[in-house]
């Protein structure tokens, strides 16, 4: 094991190649103890990386170049036409056999903090559902285990963390005994983190005297922490073949599919989506698009307003396939984007954002709150790598059956926060009972007249709910648990 003073040496050696040795100019008025978490956190970062990263990305800024031809995406519909029919009973069989045959894992990107939920904690702990309040992390926990039930398999779960919330997730699952699942199906790690620069400067900054200001690498990142934690290999040697990626936030995901699973496999796609038909031309999700025969998604902010609002003879959306974070992607794939990595070389491309950043002054010894974007950070998108495939697929889901996300805090008007997401829950639940003949309770609007909710344990879809002994009526007001 290196001593403080060797671990400094070559810390030292690190940052003066990249201009960034400022990081160590106070280090002589640290006890041991800081210079080892300062250290700690020096040795986390792809240095070289960073190099190439202020040149292009800080000190300049990438030009976003739209491509001149944009068309839409073709995607499989959620109701097949008679001439699919076939071919979605034959990948729903094949779905289901692959997850017989354990040849499908799940894969949940959970990096991120509750803070804009108001939630002191790891967001995957966040109580979402509207009676029992169960955890995020609990919703997917108990899918999987049903999952498990009706194929007679063992369902791996692998969790991306943060370095910000790896030991508080654990904890969440101690505490909660697994949601009901084995520790050993469970895998944890955490994603690589990036310094935020100082656009002034490109500098890094400093959060406090014996830390950096870092960030989770964006949900893309997840691709690349698959490969270098040693996941994909755990993965790969357990015959794993097909990864089911959802974030943590819905708790409605299916997060397991098999008929999505059989389309993706019959077509031999590489990595293959979800969408949902938007709900209006300025929802805040990126568009699926075609782009030189190549499936891409466009973020919301970079479609042009005339392409938007774009509609067919029926009034739908032209661009209307909207990105939902559900992908089913190969493991190969992984692999393949992942070839390059231990010379900084991973397929995905860095997004700059700038964004405010509290930065620490080790002079004056203060940490300043700035009124104003003051720093750039660095982040890759998942669907970044959509366009690098040979072979991409599209399936349209039912917005009602599977998204309802929970992302900001309460508040009036605001969309995919967790008031919206429970009437979301509640209204599905309040389908799947009307659809087996239950009398639910409805106000003059339309609005279910009562508190309703389905157990993942207990339905993962409508027809897990046909053997079960229901209510004939819900009386209004009340809540029903089933």
């Amino acid at each position: 094991m290196l001593s403080l003073a060797d671990r400094y040496t070559r810390a030292q050696r690190s940052l003066c190649d990249v201009d960034q040795d400022h990081l160590l100019d106070h280090y002589d008025k640290l006890e041991d103890d800081q210079r080892n978490d300062l250290l700690e956190q020096i040795e986390s970062v792809d240095w070289p990386a960073v190099g190439r990263m202020v040149k292009t990305h800080v000190r300049s800024k990438p030009v976003v170049k739209l491509p001149s031809n944009i068309e839409p995406a073709p995607w499989y519909p959620n109701i097949p036409t008679e001439a699919l029919q076939d071919k979605y009973c034959q990948a729903e069989q094949l779905g289901r056999q692959l997850v017989s045959d354990e040849k499908v894992a799940v894969f949940t990107v959970a990096g991120g903090q509750g803070t804009r939920l108001g939630w002191n904690g790891p967001k995957g702990g966040f109580p979402a559902t509207p009676i029992r309040q169960t955890p995020l992390f609990g919703c997917l926990a108990e899918f999987i285990g049903k999952v498990q039930e009706k194929y007679s398999c063992r369902m791996l779960w692998y969790i991306m963390t943060s370095t910000m919330n790896h030991e508080d997730t654990r904890a969440v699952f101690e505490r909660h005994e697994y949601f009901g699942l084995k520790p050993d199906q469970i895998q944890f790690f955490a994603q690589e983190m990036v310094p935020a620069f100082k656009i002034s400067s490109g500098k890094v900054l400093m959060s406090g005297p014996d830390s950096l200001a870092l960030s989770p690498n964006g949900h893309g990142g997840s691709l690349k922490a698959l490969y270098t934690s040693g996941t994909l290999a755990d993965m790969q040697n357990q015959g794993v073949e097909q990864i089911s990626y959802t974030q943590v936030d819905n708790p409605l995901v299916r997060v397991i599919d098999p008929l999505f699973i059989g389309l993706h496999c019959l077509d031999g796609a590489q990595m293959s989506s979800k969408m949902v038909t938007k709900a209006n031309p300025q929802e805040r999700v990126g568009v699926f698009c075609l782009v030189d025969g190549k499936v891409t998604v466009i973020e919301y902010s970079d479609l042009p307003v005339e392409l938007a609002e774009q509609r067919l003879e029926n009034g739908e959306l032209r661009f209307g396939a909207g990105s939902i974070a559900i992908h089913m992607i190969r493991s190969d794939y992984v692999e393949s984007l992942s070839r390059g990595t231990e010379s900084g070389q991973f397929g995905l491309p860095f997004h700059r954002a700038e964004k405010k950043v509290s930065e620490y002054d080790p002079h004056a010894q203060v940490l300043i709150e700035p009124q104003a974007p003051n720093a750039v950070k660095l982040e890759m998108f998942v669907f970044d790598a959509l366009p690098m495939c040979k072979t991409s697929i599209v399936y349209q889901t039912d917005r009602l059956e599977e998204f309802a996300p929970i992302k900001n805090c309460n508040g009036p008007g605001v969309e995919d926060c967790l008031s919206t997401s429970q009437v979301l829950q509640v209204e599905r639940a309040c389908r799947w009972l009307e659809a087996k003949g239950v009398t639910v309770p409805r106000d003059g609007n339309g609005h279910v007249n009562a508190v309703l909710e389905i157990r993942a344990s207990t339905a993962v879809e409508q027809s897990d709910l046909d053997e079960l002994v229901l209510p004939g009526n819900i009386d209004p007001g009340s809540s029903v648990l089933v």
